[in-house]
């Protein structure tokens, strides 16, 4: 998955820390992101700003790092960026597709805090301005202190097994069409597994039980933590889709199941387990 990086380490202690011209940079600006695309897409080191190097350098903010590599946020509203021989922007969308592994997940950890930098500049409570904490990862208003971190939702990922056949669906109203599994984020006041009982009903109006757990997964695309689950049908097959949220829902033998999934998401490792015979 995304955050499988072995044998890098992912270190995302809260630290400051001040930038060289060979830290790594990540810039966003009307959703793109700024990679260098010298030879492969990568993310850029400041030095390749030549000029601009100094003041981007000065309007950036630590993030993590990799093993030893840090990781910096260039404040799009502090210094505005240009493309240059090297450098080009892309839609965020391409993140998903960086190579190594790493690369990508540098990618997305550090969109996730820029939606949440970007998104908590005034205060919820009294719209004061909001400044960055220096002892934590945080932003805190400058008048009513007013505290805010970055929003991580669990949401579960539902694999439903009946008679050898898994249970697929595809979203309504979405660019997304691959096969997907049942999926939701949990409401205030229930457990996960009351979560994955009520999602599988609410989409497709069945009832579950024997339910496993698998694993999880932080998910920056959407500031979740993905938690997946095995379940078993406990009754009638018969779909009542809720076609508000699927455009369809398929028991599916392993070997009816697409080959188009990636090592990306906990979703595609599950039903990837599924088909090749491997859920224990």
């Amino acid at each position: 998955m995304i955050q499988d990086i072995f044998p890098h380490v992912f270190h995302n202690e809260f630290e400051i820390k001040t930038p060289k011209p060979d830290s790594y940079f990540l810039y966003f600006q009307d959703g793109r992101l700024l990679l260098d695309h010298k030879k492969s897409r990568k993310i850029p080191q400041f030095e390749a700003l030549k000029g601009f190097g100094e003041k981007a350098m000065a309007s950036s903010d630590y993030l993590f790092s990799i093993d030893q590599m840090d990781f910096f946020l260039v404040d799009e509203t502090r210094i505005s960026l240009t493309e240059t021989d090297s450098l080009f922007f892309y839609q965020t969308g391409i993140i998903r597709d960086l190579k190594p592994m790493w690369v990508s997940f540098a990618a997305v950890s550090a969109m996730q805090l820029h939606r949440f930098y970007s998104s908590s500049r005034y205060c919820g409570c009294c719209g004061s301005p909001m400044m960055k904490s220096k002892k934590e990862r945080s932003m805190v208003c400058t008048s009513c202190g007013n505290t805010v971190y970055p929003r991580i939702s669990p949401a579960v990922i539902v694999a439903v097994i009946h008679n050898g056949k898994l249970l697929l669906t595809k979203y309504a109203g979405r660019e997304y069409t691959r096969y997907a599994l049942i999926a939701g984020y949990t409401e205030f006041g229930e457990t996960l597994e009351e979560t994955v009982n009520r999602e599988v009903m609410e989409e497709v109006g069945l009832r579950v039980k024997n339910i496993r757990y698998y694993k999880n997964q932080p998910w920056g695309f959407s500031d979740s933590i993905l938690v997946g689950y095995w379940a078993e049908l406990d009754g009638s097959p018969q779909v009542r889709l809720d076609e508000t949220e699927l455009s369809t829902a398929d028991w599916m033998a392993p070997e009816d199941i697409p080959d188009d999934f990636t090592n990306l998401s906990l979703t595609h490792e599950m039903i990837l387990l599924f088909k090749h015979g491997k859920v224990i």
